[in-house]
């Protein structure tokens, strides 16, 4: 009975299917591009701030300018999968 629920979404789907333009390479890469590729707007903060990678050197460097340090840790797999 609880296949019931999906009927509609199935018949969605199949319906769909017939009425969707088919994904080209050539058509259809330049417009993926844009979609995924960041403007200059969204990454400013990549180019404007000096990001540090090596802690040693930001303490260093915070120590030398009299600035905290902002650190930003991560555990676990990058995109989430754990």
């Amino acid at each position: 009975m609880h296949f019931l629920r999906f009927v509609p979404l199935v018949v969605y789907c199949v319906s769909s299917l017939s009425s969707a333009a088919e994904l080209t390479m050539a058509a259809n890469m330049s417009s993926v591009r844009e979609l995924v590729i960041p403007s200059d707007d969204e990454i400013t903060w990549l180019k404007d701030i000096p990001w540090e990678t090596n802690l040693d050197v930001a303490r260093a460097k915070a120590q030398a300018a009299g600035r905290p340090i902002f650190l930003w840790e991560m555990d676990g797999h990058p995109l989430g999968c754990t």
